[in-house]
């Protein structure tokens, strides 16, 4: 398989430095380590974009690059990653009014009129209309190491060594507007063609939050943590299906309470990761 890569980490915000993370970074130079030596990925073949590299304009620009070398031929597996905080949005394409469209927060994130600025926001809509142009040939496997939900905020361990990556919308009025509608999460995200279903992995469930945590001496995203050790344990030989399983129990037996999620159809579920 010919494959690109871009791993995204976050943990500095220009516009709002009280938001500062502590394990995004990490999270972005840990994928590239495990596409690199569990996936088959060549060095050059993973780009990795963190703090002031990783503005809107730039991750956008490097997702268009991936999406047209697969359009041109040249890749058939592509992996995103991305570590930040994530936020809610009201429905920006009215297809489903009672529901908060899911964003990301790059690096340039900023607001307007009480709102998220929406060139300086991600939203999962941008990211489906540009992952539509994909051929159906070719594999897009994501990796969301973000909050989809405030209202997990009850369920977070608010100790030292735990944070979560959620940032509430910037007014009043605008989270007032968000707490009414549902979160949808992350389902919708990916595209589905005709031949072939990508691959999403979340960090939590749609009403949960993900949390950056102080694990082992090292700050890490725990869903990040998690998976990068049981894939590297296992060699790459396990299921999706049963990496994720392993991930949620350990994740529990460290008294986390998010839930990662897994995406994809019956076949992707049961072969191994990164096939």
């Amino acid at each position: 398989m010919a494959k690109k890569a871009l791993c995204v980490g976050i943990n500095r915000f220009r516009n709002y430095p009280s938001a500062t993370l502590n394990g995004c970074v990490n999270d972005a130079h840990e994928m590239k380590k495990l596409l690199t030596e569990h996936f088959g990925f060549s060095a050059k073949k993973v780009t990795t974009l963190t703090d002031s590299k990783a503005t809107k304009q730039n991750i956008m620009a490097k997702l268009r690059e991936m999406v047209e070398g697969a359009i041109a031929g040249k890749y058939d597996y592509l992996v995103f990653s991305f570590s930040s905080h994530g936020t809610q949005v009201p429905d920006t394409g009215n297809d489903e009014p009672d529901l908060a469209d899911e964003a990301f927060c790059p690096y340039d994130l900023r607001e307007n009129d009480g709102q998220w600025h929406a060139e300086h926001i991600i939203t999962d809509d941008e990211l489906n209309r540009l992952f539509a142009d994909l051929p159906a040939q070719v594999t897009l496997e994501a990796f969301f190491d973000t909050c989809h939900s405030g209202t997990g905020l009850r369920a977070v361990d608010f100790a030292a060594e735990r944070k979560p990556r959620y940032l509430s919308p910037p007014s009043i009025e605008a989270f007032l507007q968000i707490e009414a509608l549902k979160p949808r999460g992350l389902r919708d995200l990916l595209p589905e063609n005709e031949n072939i279903q990508h691959i999403l992995w979340a960090g939590c469930q749609a009403d949960q939050t993900s949390a950056d945590a102080l694990i082992e001496g090292g700050w890490h995203g725990a869903f990040t943590y998690f998976l990068c050790r049981e894939i590297r344990a296992s060699g790459n030989t396990k299921t999706r299906e049963l990496v994720l399983k392993n991930i949620r129990t350990a994740l529990k037996y460290g008294r986390y309470t998010q839930i990662p999620q897994l995406e994809c159809n019956d076949a992707r579920k049961t072969s191994p990761s990164g096939s």
